[in-house]
């Protein structure tokens, strides 16, 4: 193991972003240190090290914090360069971004307007959810993992998908992810939550399900401007 005492991860146990920083850590083999943020009531660290939008996941390295999960997981790479997350050829990395890019460009905004959308408007949202899935399962086709054999850059960064999206189906009472529209990409859920480092560093669902069913009350409660 690396890293030690000079690595530290503020996170909040729910978050997606938190988690796949921790996934990154966890197959590189890095030791660090785990504080757990109080998102309604900030630690005066967070605020510190983060004074630009104050949120996790944050890692300090040598004192150095660094911000913004998809940033977070290149610096880690970069750092520790054994078990590379991104690939080596210059095309498969610009790929590897693009997908992750789209996955926080169009994916989070589909899920997210499902989750809260009711009546037509949900209808709607979700034809939009599938097309997303329908472009990530065309790009898995024959593949296990978006970089082939193994988790890379993509996978961390979309594996959001294979847990929170099935809570959010759950909570809000949707159902997008079916194995005859979308076989590549859910056949790639079930590979990538057995992957040890994967399936041992995930909140525990039933947590999970009524964190989110409290902040859908909650977001669905609040006053509409």
């Amino acid at each position: 193991m690396v890293g030690g005492r000079e690595v530290k991860l503020f996170g909040m146990w729910a978050s997606p972003a938190v988690r796949r920083v921790e996934w990154a850590l966890k197959l590189k083999g890095i030791e660090y240190e785990y504080i757990e943020e109080d998102i309604s009531n900030k630690s005066t660290d967070l605020v510190k090290y983060n004074p630009i939008n104050k949120q996790v996941p944050v890692l300090l390295h040598h004192g150095k914090p660094i911000i913004e999960s998809l940033v977070i997981i290149e610096y880690i790479d970069e750092v520790w360069k054994h078990n590379p997350i991104l690939p080596k050829d210059p095309y498969e990395r610009a790929m590897a971004r693009f997908w992750a890019t789209y996955s926080e460009d169009k994916c989070r905004s589909a899920a997210r307007e499902v989750f809260f959308a009711e009546g037509e408007k949900r209808v709607k949202a979700i034809k939009c959810l599938e097309e997303t899935l329908r472009a990530l399962d065309e790009e898995l086709q024959g593949k296990k993992f978006f970089g082939g054999e193994n988790i890379g850059f993509s996978d961390l960064v979309l594996g959001w998908m294979a847990f929170w999206l099935g809570v959010s189906e759950e909570v809000a009472s949707f159902e997008v992810l079916d194995p005859n529209k979308f076989p590549w990409f859910t056949s790639w859920i079930d590979s990538f939550l057995k992957v040890p480092a994967i399936k041992e560093n995930l909140p525990p669902r039933d947590k999970t399900v009524e964190f989110f069913h409290s902040y859908r009350r909650l977001h669905l409660a609040a006053p509409k401007c």
